[in-house]
């Protein structure tokens, strides 16, 4: 049974927001518009940290199958650079929504920059109460937002709630590969500000719990989070012109913010994808 996260696990809406308010800004200086994580083939890769970060967004869009005038949710949008991609490139109508005001004016001002504000909207929002009635949307994406919110299970139920009859959706994100070491895990969520971290099985789970089936998935945590140090070495080349826009000091805590996710051991986190439907019926 999956281990379902306490209150006190949690963190209220506003703490979120707050939270991507602060880190988002360098973030997406640093990963040209996306807060996700990287995909390297190996260490013999040389592809660019942006390269890296767009080859998740492109295994994991793809599992949507997305048609010229689909209506595509982006749960927990980040600064925009996905949705507008695919208005841009595939035609979809994207709306976001996030809980970081920051993300919200970035993603609205990147859409207007690449012409494509009519297909790309962006909205201030929850994605445990999505503000749109049953069945709006064809499709919905969620890149590393589900386990930072509130609820995890309620964010896949309200997923289910807006997706038409036959809809799809698409996640990425962390899992559990090895409790061992359990402190490792533990400073691993509290840094990251976790709710809970599912195995891959208790992934399925709840996917499935949700109403959802699932139709493909996929763990590639050791060319993700296996490539930690490949990061670090890859964001280091732009240290001193992050540091020069932003500051060393900001820098510096935003390094600190996320030393916490460098603490499990390669092979005790995961990175699952889950592509799932909406049965038709």
């Amino acid at each position: 049974m999956a281990t379902q996260p306490t209150r006190e696990d949690r963190l209220a809406p506003a703490e979120i927001g707050r939270h991507y308010d602060e880190v988002s800004p360098i973030g997406d200086e640093l990963r040209d518009g996306q807060l996700h994580m990287w995909y390297w083939y190996g260490d013999e890769d040389d592809a660019p940290l942006e390269e890296a970060v767009q080859r998740i967004s492109h295994k994991v869009t793809g599992t949507l199958g997305l048609r010229p005038g689909e209506r595509v949710l982006d749960a927990g949008c980040g600064p925009g650079e996905t949705a507008v991609r695919l208005a841009r490139d595939l035609g979809v109508h994207v709306t976001g929504i996030t809980l970081s005001a920051f993300e919200v004016a970035k993603a609205t001002s990147r859409a207007e920059a690449a012409g494509v504000a009519d297909r790309a909207h962006f909205r201030y929002g929850d994605y445990t109460a999505i503000p749109y009635p049953d069945g709006s949307f064809d499709a919905i994406l969620a890149l590393e937002s589900l386990l930072n919110g509130d609820d995890l299970d309620k964010a896949l139920r309200e997923f289910h709630r807006v997706l038409r009859p036959g809809g799809r959706v698409a996640l990425s994100d962390f899992s559990l590969e090895s409790a061992r070491e359990p402190d490792r895990i533990e400073t691993f969520k509290t840094g990251l500000r976790l709710g809970a971290l599912p195995t891959v099985p208790e992934w399925l789970e709840r996917v499935r719990a949700a109403g959802f089936q699932v139709e493909e998935y996929t763990q590639c945590g050791p060319r993700v989070f296996g490539m930690k140090t490949k990061y670090v070495t890859t964001a280091m080349k732009r240290r001193a012109e992050i540091a020069e826009r932003f500051g060393d000091s900001a820098v510096r805590e935003y390094a600190d913010g996320y030393r916490s996710f460098f603490v499990p051991r390669k092979d005790q986190i995961g990175y699952i994808i889950v592509a799932a439907r909406k049965p038709a019926r």
